[in-house]
């Protein structure tokens, strides 16, 4: 049985989750393939709790944590409305093509629109196909705001 939840940073069985979820995911290809370095797991979950504008869901099967979508609220100034950003959302490898990573995008829109975003965004990596075919069928699609300049791309820079 799923159920799908919003992650209370107060509860301890919830902290648990994010992490472990969280590190799962670092540790697969698509997440980099590293353990999450140890001071990230002892203050990840205080950092975000300080943060109004961050939270996370979770999806249990079986009081078993299986999936997560965190998510960090942004700022359109083209619409002055906020946007919701899925920065992280990912599915235990046992786990996946059950729709789990559907229900959690659709609670995180939920979420979205309570707080009157104007649109929802992630990032994906290219070679990331079936995350691709994933996202499309929700409704997600490359950023373009002119064919002729192309598809936005997603840059860093370390500080």
């Amino acid at each position: 049985m799923l159920e799908i939840v919003l992650a209370d940073y107060s509860n301890p069985k919830h902290r648990q989750a994010v992490v472990d979820m969280l590190d799962d995911y670092a540790r697969d290809p698509m997440g980099g393939g590293e353990a999450l370095p140890e001071a990230t797991r002892e203050n990840l979950i205080d950092e975000m709790a300080k943060r109004d504008h961050v939270f996370s869901i979770l999806a249990y099967v079986d009081e078993q944590p299986v999936g997560l979508a965190n998510c960090v609220e942004g700022f359109s100034t083209f619409a002055a409305k906020p946007v919701m950003n899925i920065h992280d959302i990912a599915v235990i490898k046992d786990f996946r093509g059950q729709g789990i990573s559907k229900r959690l995008l659709q609670e995180v829109e939920t979420l979205a629109q309570f707080r009157g975003c104007c649109k929802l965004t992630l990032e994906v990596l290219q070679g990331n196909e079936p995350a691709k075919i994933a996202y499309e069928k929700f409704g997600f699609k490359p950023y373009q705001l002119d064919d002729a300049m192309g598809k936005a791309e997603f840059w860093q820079k370390y500080l």
